[in-house]
This record gives C-alpha cells, structure tokens and sequence, in this order.
C-alpha cells in the first residue's frame, strides 16, 4: 500500500501541509475539505469548525488553481490586452494586483495580437485551459465587440475598460478620453497658441478616435480650426512619434504647439526638437496624454493628460470579484491635466 502522507514531526525537514493531510488529519474526504475551502453551505457546521482550525494550526495556504478543483472556475482572474504601450499594461496589472492580493485570487496575463485573423481563438482557449474566474480587458481589445460576444457565448464574466461605454455599467469601467483632450484644447488655446497641431494614435482604435474628436472639437468651439496637415496619425509608440514630429517640424511653417496622443510619442517629439535646435517650450509647447512615469522624467518634464491607470486596474478587479448580477452604477475613471514646463504662450 502507499504510505500515507503526514506532517512533519519537530527536527524533521519542513514541507508545505497539502489538502490530503488536512482530510486524514480531520477525518474527512478531500472533497468535504475542498467544499469548506470554498465556502460550501453542504458542510456541517462542527465539521467547518475543526477543519478551519486544523488549517490555520498546521499554516495550510490552499492553492488558488487547486481551490477551483471541485468547481467549474479556477480562482485566478484574466488579463488580455494587446497595447504597445509597456507602461501603461504594468501599470494596470499592478492596480489588479492591489485588489487581489489577499482575496485568494491571482492574477494572469494572455498578451496578444488584436490584427491576427484567429486571436479570438486564442483567448478563448486561453480562458478555457485556465477555467477562469473573470477577464479583464484592456484597450484595444476591449473595443471588439466580437471577443465580447465570444465571452459571453461561453458563459465567463469578462471586464471592459475603454474610453466610452460599449456594454452594461456591471461590464464597463469608463476612462472619457474626450474629456481629457477637450482639457488641452481649453488649456493650449488659454496660454494664446492658435497654430496647433496633433498626433494621433491609429484611426481604428476607439481611445485615439475619442480623444481627437475632445481636441478637435473644444478648439472649434474657441473658434480655432485644425487643419487637416497638422494632424498626423501614429501608432502610440515612440518611433511613430518621432517619425510625424519629423514631418510637423520639417513643414516650412512649424506649429507653435504640438498635442501627442500619447507620452511616447511626446517623447518622439522631443528628440526631433533636439536635433532641430527647437527649444521646448520657449518655441514649441508640447502635451502628452496617460501621464506616466516618462512624462516627469523628460526635460523639460512633459505636460500630460493623468488618467489613473493603477486605480482603473483596482477598480477593473474589484468588480470582477464582485457577486455575479450585483448591480451598479456605471464605474468611471475621469482623466485631468498635469501642467509642468513643456508648455508656454507662443513666442
């Protein structure tokens, strides 16, 4: 017969308590054990009692994937994102984490190509190998209204964060991208720049169509117009950035203030300043847009747009760990600009 695992007696070497030496300690199945880790209502009270305080004499940690065992889910929540953009995802994950740590629930992450023909089968197979809890989903995949429908045609809960609404408010965390462009528009136009241009994220993603149209749109209403050569589209990365600062500074007439969709292109704006003799701010403004870690790092460090993106990570999580069906209001983020020295009235 095998021999049956125990717990080590004083002087012997350590080993981690397993779900089997709290069932033949206790007298119970695994199963009964399992039930009470997981908050089962078919246990026994007196049973509940001695296998609880059994766990915590012994220092019984149970594992978040061996919890979801004896049910359909694991204990592990889902992040799937697809964004060129390091900080921004490091910064989600670490707001996901300060929610989770000590709920028993962990965190996992499934990076992907949102232009691939089959990434959706890809997150689905990623979430049924997993069986997990929940999904978060970060700009851009949360715009695709096709790996939503995927998610809910399988039956597992999924979180989406974007700059508008696109779901049911137990479904949505807001991050009104609009509202914070409009935000430099009132602020770049307050300062006395009427030649302003911009660089946009790609056309296709809902966070840069919102936050062109808050831009646009708040310097039409001071009367100002944007024509169609002071915007140029990039791709949210820094060689983009670099790539249309070159052709905004390389016209004959240069903008006096340039608006990034983004902190890494801001920064491509500033090496192509550099080489070019452009002094920032004295002869051109720039404002960049997330408000990372980059943007006090530039000097002169960067005007940003802050959308707390930690906080937007709490948040995502706490929802997902949320009773399934709870219901509330729509949850927001609401951007707001940080003014440091990259800005002044045009010389």
């Amino acid at each position: 017969m095998p021999a049956k695992s125990k717990i080590p007696k004083p002087g012997e070497p350590a080993r981690a308590a397993t779900i089997n030496d709290i069932a033949r300690l206790a007298g119970v199945s695994k199963k009964t054990v399992s039930r009470i880790i997981n908050n089962s209502p078919l246990v026994r009270q007196d049973t509940r009692e001695k296998v609880e305080t059994l766990m915590r004499e012994v220092g019984y940690v149970p594992d978040p994937l061996a919890r979801g065992l004896a049910f359909r889910r694991s204990f592990l929540i889902g992040m799937v994102y697809d964004n060129p953009t390091a900080q921004f995802i490091v910064n989600m994950q670490y707001g996901a984490l300060d929610t989770l740590r000590g709920s028993g629930f962990e965190l996992v992450v499934h990076p992907c190509d949102s232009r691939s023909p089959n990434y959706i089968d890809g997150v689905r197979r990623f979430v049924q190998q997993q069986k997990l809890h929940g999904v978060m989903l970060v700009p851009r995949v949360s715009e695709d209204q096709a790996l939503a429908d995927m998610l809910a045609e399988i039956d597992v809960r999924y979180l989406r964060i974007a700059a508008v609404s696109m779901d049911t408010p137990e479904r949505m965390v807001v991050t009104h991208d609009h509202d914070g462009a409009a935000e430099v528009a009132d602020y770049l136009q307050s300062l006395g720049h009427t030649d302003i241009a911009m660089i946009t994220g790609p056309s296709d993603y809902r966070s840069s169509i919102e936050r062109s149209q808050g831009f646009i749109g708040a310097l039409e209403r001071r009367g100002i117009e944007l024509p169609k050569a002071r915007v140029v589209e990039a791709g949210y990365t820094f060689e983009s950035g670099v790539a249309a600062a070159e052709t905004l500074l390389g016209a004959k007439k240069r903008p006096t203030a340039i608006f990034c969709g983004n902190d890494e292109m801001a920064a491509g704006v500033y090496r192509v300043a550099m080489r070019a003799g452009i002094s920032i701010p004295r002869q051109l403004s720039v404002v960049g847009y997330d408000d990372s870690p980059l943007a006090s790092r530039l000097w002169p460090p960067l005007t940003s747009v802050r959308r707390d993106t930690r906080d937007t990570g709490r948040i995502s999580a706490a929802m997902l760990l949320q009773p399934e069906g709870t219901p509330r209001p729509l949850a927001s983020v609401r951007p707001h600009l940080i003014v440091r020295d990259s800005c002044q009235p045009p010389g």
